[in-house]
């Protein structure tokens, strides 16, 4: 049995700019808030080297524009890069013209700092859902061939449960091809549980994390995707006043374990970047994008 690489992923954004801290940081106030994306990221960059493995760093395009030190330090180290978009907006809060402008925005800061193509996709927030599919149809335009943004599970803010949970091929409506590269979740008494990282992580105990990931993994036999954020190992970030208790347990807690757990995640199973995690997949489905909207289509397989 040929031997699987699970994905191990960042999601490049500050701690101010995540959707669970919205209600308490205004977009317009971005600028005042200190950033500490930079040494956090630099943190996960020294980790990664000494355990001397390459991931994929997803880099929101407002990051990038204002540290492209910071993204010329990711590709020094010879790990792969992806975009995350621009502006960390929902993509369903957004019209197909923004979403297309910001998207190929994004891509365009990232190949003049790197001089490399970008061709992978994370949307903020997992939002490519059933209300904004044509999303992958931009993708594809704008030349992205994998994506990695379809959490098939149910969440207030993203998720499209009973899509596949293994990679898979998207035709989009215009012929062309994108891989898919689902988040990771684990099915217990016929539910999928979420098991790829993030808030995830921090609020399970870590050997329920460890347990799901391999049980997604069919015994380590499937490879799997598990993210997360600079931010997170940061407990000493500053504090957004005026949260809703939920808004805050989702965002502080275990700031302080994230790290060591990162550690013994490493340690437990073997990770590479996006690309090398895709090399050892067994890609068996194709889905029509028309059909994953719910509309008639033929070229379904």
């Amino acid at each position: 049995m040929a031997s699987v690489t699970h994905a191990m992923t960042v999601d490049v954004e500050d701690y101010y700019q995540v959707q669970a801290l919205a209600e308490g940081v205004s977009r317009d106030d971005w600028e005042k808030w200190p950033s500490r994306v930079e040494a956090n990221t630099d943190r996960l960059l020294q980790l990664f080297d000494e355990a001397n493995i390459k991931i994929t760093f997803f880099i929101l395009g407002w990051v990038a524009e204002r540290h492209p030190e910071l993204v010329k330090r990711i590709q020094a180290q010879g790990h792969e890069i992806a975009s995350h978009g621009y502006s960390h907006r929902l993509i369903y809060t957004q019209t197909p013209e923004v979403f297309r402008e910001e998207t190929a925005r994004s891509k365009q800061i990232l190949e003049e700092i790197t001089g490399e193509p970008i061709t992978g996709y994370r949307a903020a927030s997992y939002s490519i859902t059933k209300q904004s599919l044509w999303a992958l149809d931009i993708l594809a335009e704008l030349g992205f061939t994998w994506d990695s943004s379809i959490f098939p599970t149910r969440h207030d803010n993203y998720g499209i449960p009973g899509s596949p949970e293994e990679p898979y091929k998207i035709i989009t409506t215009s012929g062309a091809t994108l891989t898919e590269f689902p988040l990771t979740t684990a099915k217990v008494l016929g539910q999928a549980v979420p098991a790829a990282g993030g808030g995830y992580f921090r609020q399970y105990p870590y050997a329920l994390s460890r347990w799901l990931f391999q049980r997604a993994s069919d015994g380590g036999t499937k490879p799997q995707i598990f993210y997360l954020h600079p931010w997170e190992i940061d407990p000493d970030q500053p504090r957004v006043p005026n949260l809703s208790w939920f808004s805050r347990f989702r965002h502080y807690t275990n700031l302080h374990r994230c790290l060591p757990r990162l550690e013994r995640m490493i340690a437990d199973f073997p990770f590479g970047t996006m690309s090398q995690s895709l090399g050892t997949a067994e890609i068996e489905k194709t889905l029509d994008l028309r059909e994953m909207a719910g509309e008639k289509a033929s070229t379904a397989s």
